[in-house]
């Protein structure tokens, strides 16, 4: 029976969008779908009324507008080639700018072999001929000169719009980047930061990855519902955060799961700012302010894997996801750090999964 209602509740939903799609003349394009869907839901208060501001019958480009604003992964490629196409005109008014300059400066060089000629020439020596020639000289260098200003406010222009374009690719890069609800970075910015550590083999032996996953994370959901799941992880982003230098990279990499990577580390000092983070946490309480509701203690796993430990950032992360599967299995809310002997243990433990 609450299989059927759920089955209602999605084609109820499912019809409602349809319909309000129909009724606005919205375009049925998978973009515009979840926009409507997620407008309609009412899960973002204020996605739902800059939505219900667009009118009764907005237009693809406003839609357009507000699902960049709201779900950027729609509109990556459509934001870089926006890019691409803005810095290719640019650039090509760049070289027509620096094509009429040269002709401009050309045309000037020819004037001036000109003139030389003519000085030079005994046959035009009259005080009324030289005369001509300085008042043609100053009349051309005036106006190469002010050609010349005009080409570097033109190019000056054509360099600020080309950095205005830099600057919405940068406010992209950083959007598509970051986790929307703990407003850490994502598994996408992860990926992209493990790979750089062993970029320069010398300095990898300096690194550590910490992966961390919240203890029953599960129970939250299922007892209090995803709302109070959602705060679970804010709150876990925010003690982190607090507990770690601003230049430490520390991302949501999916689900209940976090990690971190630290630069310029020993063993000593990386277990450490594990066991901080974990007591920090797990001291953290996580109430219902109106209602007085105590949700219980929070409490982490963390698996620690030195990058000297490992060939490459795959090995790296799985070490560490080795170490912290433990942590797991041995009792939750503790910190392990990688060895090889785990390896072992881990064989171990899916031996007597599989019988």
């Amino acid at each position: 029976m609450p299989t059927g209602g759920k089955k209602v509740r999605m084609l109820d939903a499912a019809t409602m969008v349809l319909a309000t799609m129909r009724r606005s003349n919205i375009a049925g394009i998978p973009r515009n779908y979840e926009l409507v869907y997620e407008a309609l839901n009412a899960s973002n208060a204020q996605l739902t009324r800059e939505f219900e501001a667009l009118g009764p019958t907005p237009t693809q480009q406003q839609l357009d507008d507000l699902g960049r604003k709201y779900f950027a992964h729609h509109y990556k490629t459509t934001v870089v080639d926006g890019a691409h196409e803005r810095i290719t005109e640019e650039v090509q008014s760049m070289l027509r700018l620096l094509k009429q300059e040269q002709s401009s400066l050309e045309s000037y060089a020819r004037l001036l072999n000109e003139t030389y000629s003519r000085i030079s020439s005994k046959n035009h020596a009259s005080a009324e001929i030289l005369s001509n020639i300085v008042n043609t000289l100053s009349s051309a260098t005036g106006d190469t000169m002010e050609k010349g200003e005009v080409v570097v406010k033109h190019m000056v222009e054509r360099a600020f719009e080309m950095e205005q374009v830099k600057l919405e690719l940068d406010e992209y890069k950083r959007i598509a980047h970051t986790d929307p609800l703990t407003r850490l970075a994502n598994r996408r910015a992860f990926d992209d930061k493990i790979t750089e550590i062993y970029s320069d083999a010398r300095d990898a032996m300096y690194h550590a990855l910490i992966v961390c996953d919240v203890d029953n994370f599960k129970q939250f959901n299922d007892q209090y519902g995803h709302p109070v799941g959602d705060r679970v992880l804010g709150v876990v982003a925010a003690v982190m955060r607090s507990n770690l230098r601003k230049d430490v990279f520390l991302a949501r990499t999916g689900g209940e799961e976090f990690a971190v990577i630290l630069q310029g580390t020993s063993m000593d000092i990386t277990v450490e700012v594990a066991e901080r983070i974990r007591q920090a946490i797990h001291a953290t309480p996580l109430r219902n302010q109106k209602t007085g509701v105590d949700y219980g203690p929070i409490t982490i796993s963390l698996g620690i894997c030195m990058a000297s430990d490992a060939d490459d950032a795959s090995e790296l992360y799985n070490n560490a996801d080795i170490a912290l599967y433990l942590a797991k299995n041995r009792g939750r809310n503790q910190v392990q750090l990688y060895t090889p002997e785990m390896q072992g243990e881990l064989e171990k433990n899916w031996m007597m999964y599989r019988k």
